[in-house]
């Protein structure tokens, strides 16, 4: 995996301004690959309005992130026909290493990883899908069906076979996890579970005047957490109706798009051009 572990928190109100489920999905299409084109780890949608049910909006963008994150062989037997996927046809393909264009088990080979989902069990173990057209056997581990897991080759010849392996062991980048949670902006950002968090608003201090104090944070720490603020309130709104000070409880809050030429920029524009700012200054 890579050395840095870096999370984004995105609100649960990100497609609130758009009506249409076809634009919502267009819209978390934009976000899903933002993530994975900057190796983040994790995706984490939080609250961030009180006042309003936000539950269906979280499980929408929940559902549509998890998804897109799952490689394509996999989603019929891990999806079921969800009204929230009515248009996941026009999500963009990842195309991650964990999403590999091989159908074929000749073309498979050992060491490989892959991403499975158990289908049944037998005497030796349990048959996988591998996004091969043969089951692989996991042997001598016997797993309830429909579990997403990732193993990795031992065997081509004759029987495919597989073994557990763990995501922490894999040098490439292998996809994102999504977290919906009840946690609010602040117990997210209080938690202890980021070594460095860093909050994202156009009334932050200017990226290039905190470079360096960043770099240094940025270097030392391993888990990195990104907020972004919603279409209708950004950060410094939201915490202050949570009752606490974004100043005193993220580590930094920047503005990475100084000078914006237009009145706002949405939740999905600040995600690109923060991780991109990111990437190139510090190369995570």
């Amino acid at each position: 995996m890579p050395q840095k572990k870096i999370a984004i928190a995105i609100p649960a109100s990100v497609v609130s301004d758009t009506p249409h489920l076809r634009e919502k999905t267009s819209k978390i299409g934009l976000i899903g690959r933002a993530a994975a084109i900057f190796r983040v780890i994790q995706i984490i949608v939080y609250p961030d309005d009180p006042k309003a049910k936000q539950e269906s909006e979280a499980r929408l963008i929940g559902t549509l992130l998890a998804y897109m994150e799952t490689p394509q062989y996999l989603r019929k037997r891990l999806f079921k026909l969800e009204p929230e996927l009515q248009y996941a046809g026009i999500l963009p393909p990842l195309r991650t290493l964990h999403h590999p264009l091989n159908r074929k088990a000749g073309g498979l080979k050992i060491g490989e990883f892959r991403e499975a989902a158990t289908l049944s069990k037998t005497d030796e173990g349990t048959l996988v899908d591998i996004g091969v057209e043969q089951p692989a056997l996991l042997r001598n581990l016997q797993l309830p069906k429909g579990k997403r897991i990732t193993v990795t080759v031992a065997k081509v010849n004759g029987r495919v076979e597989v073994k557990p392996a763990n995501r922490e062991d894999i040098q490439q980048y292998w996809g994102y996890t999504v977290n919906v949670e009840d946690w609010t902006l602040g117990k997210l950002l209080k938690n202890g579970d980021f070594e460095l968090t860093i909050a994202t608003s156009k009334y932050g201090v200017p990226f290039t005047d905190a470079t360096e104090e960043v770099a240094q944070k940025w270097k030392e720490a391993k888990t990195i957490l990104i907020a972004f603020g919603a279409p209708a309130r950004g950060l410094y709104e939201i915490a202050k109706d949570e009752g606490f000070s974004l100043d005193d409880v993220a580590h930094f809050v920047v503005n990475t798009i100084p000078n914006q030429g237009t009145e706002t920029v949405r939740t999905e524009e600040a995600i690109v051009a923060t991780l991109a700012i990111f990437n190139a200054q510090f190369r995570f």
